[in-house]
C-alpha cells in the first residue's frame, strides 16, 4: 500500500501525451494547445481611435476645422494639417499626422468649426501599432488550456486552426450483478447503476466526449473478455467496482490476464483504498472502487489530473486551496481522508455522511477536504487544504 502522493507521482509519471491534432479553433474550447501561438500580426495593426471624437494635430490650438470624418473599416483617411481636425469614432484608424483625440464630450461643434472646451494630453485616446502585442511575439505558451477568452483572441489574430493535444476516448466498464438500469422496475435486492453516468458526467466536465461505457457481469472470463475489447479502441480505461478481494472480485486478475502493467495497487486513503493504477503500452487503467463516493474521490485526485497530462496540461491537478475549519475532526486510521464539504466564506465544514457509499453528501459538497495521514487531531480554526470541485 502506498501513499496518496506516491500515487499522485505514479499517476503523472505514466500519462502519456496523445497525439498531437490540427484542429478549428471553433472547436478548440477545453483542449491545451500542443505549440506555442505566434502572433501573426501586431495589435491593433494600424493607429487607431480609442474614443468617438476628433483627431488632430496637438499643437495647443484650440479653435480647429473640421474637414471630414472616419469610421471603422474605412480604408482611406484624409490628410491633415495643423489647425483642422476629423471627425472620428472608436476604432477608426487615424489620418496621417494626426496625434491626438479629442473626445465628443470636450468639445463644442459650430458648423465646420470646433472649439476644444478642454485640451488632451498628447498622444491622448490614441492606440498605437502594436500596443497590445508585436507581430511575432508569442501570445499563448504551449500546454495553454484553450477557453473563450483564448478563442476570442486567437480569432483577432486571424488564426482559423491550431495545433492541440487529442482528448482522450474513454471506456467506463461497469461491474457487478446486483446492478440494475435506470427506468426498469427494480428487482429485489438489487440497486440501479449510477457509477457509470457519473464518471461519464465528470468526463463531459472536462470536454471529453468519446466515452463508452460496457456493463460487465461478475465472471472472471466475461471481464478479461470486456478489458481485451476495450483496450482495441479507449486510450483510458475505467472500471468500476470488482477491484477488491471479494470472491466474485474479478477486475484484478483480468487486469492481468490480458497483461497490463500494474503501477500500483492500494493507497493509504479513506475512502477508496482499493485503487489500482497500470498500463499497457500507451493505454491507461485504473480499477476503480465500486463504491460510489469512492470511486468519485478516486477520480478526483487520480484520474482527473492523470486525463489532464495526458491532454497536454501543465498544471494537471484540481486546484488546491485553503480555509478555516469550523468543526473537529480526529483521524483516526492514519490514512489520508478525503471528506466530503462546503466551503462558504472562507470556511470549510465536513459533512455528516461520509461514508464511501453516500452520494447525497457529495451532490451537496464544493470541496474535498484533505487530511494527511500523519495529522491525528484538527481543531476549529485550523486551516487546512481542500480540492476545489468548481473545475
Amino acid at each position: 500500500m502506498i501513499s496518496v502522493s506516491e500515487a499522485q507521482t505514479l499517476v503523472i509519471k505514466y500519462a502519456e501525451k496523445l497525439p498531437i491534432c490540427n484542429i478549428e479553433l471553433e472547436n478548440s474550447l477545453g483542449y491545451f494547445l500542443a505549440e506555442d501561438c505566434i502572433a501573426p500580426i501586431s495589435l491593433p495593426s494600424f493607429r487607431q481611435s480609442a474614443m468617438d471624437g476628433y483627431a488632430f494635430i496637438n499643437t495647443g490650438d484650440k479653435h480647429l476645422k473640421v474637414i471630414g470624418q472616419v469610421q471603422a473599416g474605412d480604408s482611406i483617411t484624409p490628410q491633415l494639417k495643423s489647425g483642422e481636425a476629423i471627425r472620428i469614432f472608436t476604432g477608426a484608424p487615424l489620418p496621417d499626422g494626426a496625434d491626438t483625440v479629442v473626445i465628443q464630450e470636450h468639445v463644442n461643434r459650430d458648423g465646420d468649426s470646433i472649439h476644444i472646451e478642454k485640451l488632451p494630453a498628447l498622444g491622448a485616446n490614441v492606440r498605437p501599432i502594436a500596443e497590445q502585442l508585436k507581430a511575432g511575439t508569442t501570445v499563448l505558451k504551449t500546454g495553454h488550456k484553450i477557453n473563450e477568452a483564448s478563442i476570442g483572441f486567437m480569432a483577432g489574430l486571424g488564426l482559423t486552426h491550431l495545433k492541440a493535444y487529442q482528448k482522450p476516448r474513454i471506456c467506463i466498464l461497469t461491474t457487478g450483478n446486483e446492478l440494475q438500469t435506470r427506468g426498469t422496475l427494480l428487482k429485489p435486492n438489487h440497486i440501479y447503476e449510477s457509477n457509470g453516468i457519473m464518471l461519464e458526467t465528470a468526463l463531459k466536465r472536462l470536454g471529453v466526449f468519446d466515452i463508452q461505457i460496457v456493463k460487465v457481469e461478475d465472471s472472471l472470463s466475461q471481464t478479461i473478455d470486456a478489458v481485451h475489447n476495450s483496450l482495441k479502441s479507449a486510450d483510458v480505461l475505467l472500471v468500476s467496482g470488482g477491484i477488491s478481494v471479494g470472491d466474485f472480485d474479478f477486475v484484478r486478475e483480468a487486469f492481468q490476464q490480458n497483461e497490463i502493467e500494474e503501477h500500483f495497487y492500494k493507497v493509504n486513503q479513506k475512502p477508496g483504498k482499493p485503487l489500482w493504477f497500470g498500463s499497457k503500452g500507451s493505454k491507461s487503467v485504473f480499477g476503480l472502487p465500486g463504491n460510489p463516493a469512492s470511486s468519485l474521490s478516486c477520480f478526483y485526485a487520480y484520474v482527473l489530473p492523470h486525463i489532464q497530462k495526458r491532454s497536454g496540461s501543465l498544471n494537471p491537478f484540481l486546484e488546491k486551496r485553503t480555509a478555516f475549519l469550523t468543526e473537529k475532526i480526529k483521524n483516526i486510521h492514519s490514512k489520508t481522508l478525503f471528506l466530503k464539504a462546503g466551503v462558504y466564506n472562507n470556511e470549510i465544514t465536513p459533512f455528516t455522511g461520509q461514508a464511501s457509499s453516500m452520494l447525497n453528501t457529495f451532490a451537496n459538497s464544493n470541496a474535498l477536504l484533505i487530511v494527511p495521514e500523519q495529522i491525528e487531531d484538527l481543531e476549529i480554526g485550523d486551516s487546512v487544504s481542500y480540492l476545489d470541485l468548481n473545475y
